[in-house]
């Protein structure tokens, strides 16, 4: 019986000892296909406005996106925000029916309103029943045309704007990505990220009503349509109740001239256990050759959980839980920028390591291996994300954004898989560049100045 047991015992480890071999020893994925762009038709009507219908899916919905080309781009100096005031009272109702009408008709078609404000674009939202597309449609374009400005209500939402701008600048994140951006785009919108609670004291619905008349149109409107949907109706639903909009003026977003003169600044949080840093400088945007070479290097160095800056700071050394890089796209701008939450006696440690992962990426080429292995990842992602009739509308929103042509996207799996290790040294190099970064730290200025001055070599201005 003892000999039996043995026996059983050494199978069993030896099943064991092969699992874990096979889990140390994954079978390799395949390499994920290619992002196909559905079929779709455009219409383009007398006033300016454009309709984009894109059959799609076997599921009786239709997601409809109308695309206005404005946003906190067009506000001026002293109108941060102004735009989602805007929206907030878009969303009081029309001259024809109530919020609560709007609400509750929408949901009887099965979906609910979506009123929101980007850098670049406003839009109207909603996914409804495939049979209610033309009626949502009716409804949406009511309430984009035919907004009632409520006086009444303007107090209110105001308030809850400053009560919302209180708990995000609480946050050493956003302290630290207002002064960061600020300080890249020291002229522009794109560094106007939060108001102040006089300028939103100061908005009137004559404000409101004046920046709708400049920058709401036909001309600038697009609208999306995907799904399943019968395209004459909705064709006639479009034309019936927008087709006689006021044309308005073009879009004309104005191009930003960032800045790369390496600012630093500590924001002092006295007691703050831990540093908030936002490192990073302007690069290149979309319409860039560059860019998909960019894109993957970034994803290589701190844009992904397997980024040799999230596996050094996290994984090996402990000093910070979620940290990433972002390559951010603007119109004919871009920014790279690498954000981290560390412990406060690691800030210049964790600084150190950054540096060290970018020299290292500017000198060595990345493995075959290492390659492989972020861009199968990154390129399964970017098709999974826009396997969806939202998905394909955010797509074609991002290319009428920044005037790209449609094989920015179906080409872009292919482009990504062309990228060769050699290139992403080369991007490193030529465009990840630390001394001319600039660096922004919320923390503990008395814990945290000497690390920073030591790790960076410069005296930080008070």
């Amino acid at each position: 019986m003892k000999n039996i047991l043995t026996f059983c015992l050494a199978i069993a480890l030896s099943v064991s000892f092969t699992n874990a071999q096979e889990k140390e020893q994954p079978p390799v994925g395949g390499e994920p296909k290619g992002f196909s762009l559905p079929k779709k038709e455009v219409v383009n009507f007398d006033n300016g406005l454009t309709l984009v219908m894109v059959p799609y899916g076997a599921i009786p919905k239709a997601t409809i996106n109308f695309n206005i080309k404005t946003g906190n781009i067009d506000e001026k100096e002293n109108q941060v925000w102004l735009a989602d005031l805007l929206a907030d009272l878009l969303e009081e109702g029309s001259t024809t029916k109530t919020a609560k009408q709007i609400a509750d008709e929408v949901a009887g078609m099965g979906g609910n309103l979506n009123i929101g404000v980007g850098a670049h674009t406003s839009s109207l939202s909603s996914s409804v029943l495939y049979e209610f597309a033309p009626e949502a449609i009716s409804l949406m374009a009511d309430v984009l045309k035919n907004p009632k400005w409520p006086e009444s209500e303007l107090d209110r939402l105001k308030n809850d704007m400053k009560r919302q701008l209180s708990v995000q600048l609480a946050s050493p994140q956003s302290q630290a990505s207002r002064d960061f951006f600020g300080a890249v785009y020291p002229d522009h919108p794109y560094g106007r990220t939060f108001p102040d609670d006089a300028m939103i004291d100061s908005y009137t619905v004559a404000d409101i009503k004046q920046f709708y008349d400049d920058n709401f149109g036909a001309e600038r409107t697009t609208i999306y349509v995907a799904g399943n949907f019968d395209k004459e109706q909705v064709q006639e639903a479009v034309e019936k109740s927008l087709g006689d909009w006021r044309k308005g003026t073009p879009a004309s977003y104005t191009i930003a001239k960032p800045s790369s003169e390496g600012q630093v600044k500590i924001v002092d949080r006295p007691g703050a256990p831990q540093s908030t840093i936002y490192y990073g400088l302007p690069t290149i945007d979309p319409s860039s050759e560059d860019f998909i070479a960019l894109d993957v290097t970034n994803s290589i160095l701190g844009g992904s959980f397997a980024s040799r800056i999230t596996s050094n700071i996290r994984e090996d050394k402990g000093y910070t839980y979620s940290p990433y890089s972002s390559l951010q796209t603007n119109y004919k701008s871009g920014v790279w920028y690498q954000v981290a939450d560390v412990t406060t006696e690691h800030t210049g440690a964790s600084l150190t390591e950054i540096k060290k992962e970018i020299a290292k990426l500017q000198s060595e080429p990345p493995s075959k291996e290492e390659m492989e292995g972020i861009i199968n990842y990154e390129s399964g992602i970017y098709v999974l994300q826009n396997s969806s009739p939202n998905g394909i509308i955010n797509q074609l929103v991002f290319l009428n954004v920044h005037d790209l042509d449609e094989s920015f996207l179906v080409d872009k799996v292919k482009n990504m898989h062309a990228v060769t290790p050699q290139k992403v040294m080369e991007m490193t190099k030529k465009y990840i560049k630390p001394e001319q970064m600039t660096l922004i730290v919320v923390g503990d200025k008395e814990k945290i100045k000497d690390q920073i001055e030591e790790t960076l070599n410069t005296a930080i201005k008070e």
